[in-house]
C-alpha cells in the first residue's frame, strides 16, 4: 500500500475551502464531479459526474468531518468489487494571516500505477481549486486533460 500526500496555500479561509470541497455546485465548477453527501460521519458520499447522469466514479463513506477543519472519508471505484482495505484521503485545513494550508493525505493507494494516477490527479484538482477560491474562477483549460 502506498501514500499521496499534497500541499498548497491557498488565499483565502478554511470556511472557503471547506464549502468548496462539500458543496455539490462548488465543487462541480472546479472538480468536474460534484461532491454529494450531508457530509456527516458514517454517511455516503459521491463523486457525481456533472453530465446529468448521476453517475458516481468514485464512492466513500465519511469517516469524520469537522468544518471547516478536516474531512476524512473513504474513496472507492464503485465499479470494483469492495477491497478489504479501501483508500482513505483526509483533507486538513489551517487557517493562519488571510492565507490556509490545505494538506491532502491519500492512504490506501493499491499500487505503483494508482499512486502515479492519484498524484497527477490531486496535483491538477488542487491547483484548479486554488484558482477557484483566489480568482473566482477554475483554470481556463482543464488540467488534468493537459498531456
Amino acid at each position: 500500500m502506498a501514500e499521496y500526500t499534497y500541499v498548497t496555500y491557498i488565499e483565502g479561509t478554511a470556511d472557503q475551502i471547506w464549502t468548496a470541497l462539500t458543496d455539490a455546485a462548488q465543487s462541480a465548477e472546479y472538480w468536474g464531479h460534484a461532491n454529494v453527501s450531508d457530509w456527516k460521519a458514517g454517511s455516503r458520499w459521491e463523486h457525481q459526474r456533472t453530465d446529468g447522469s448521476g453517475t458516481a466514479d468514485v464512492v466513500g463513506t465519511i469517516l469524520e468531518a469537522t468544518p471547516p477543519a478536516r474531512l476524512v472519508n473513504t474513496w472507492e471505484d464503485p465499479a470494483v468489487p469492495a477491497v478489504v482495505k479501501p483508500d482513505v484521503v483526509t483533507f486538513t485545513i489551517e487557517s493562519h494571516d488571510g492565507i490556509a494550508r490545505l494538506t491532502v493525505h491519500h492512504r490506501n493507494i493499491a499500487d505503483d500505477e494508482q499512486l502515479a494516477i492519484a498524484g497527477r490527479g490531486w496535483s491538477a484538482v488542487l491547483s484548479n481549486l486554488k484558482s477557484y477560491i483566489e480568482l473566482g474562477r477554475p483554470l481556463a483549460s482543464v488540467p488534468w486533460e493537459m498531456p
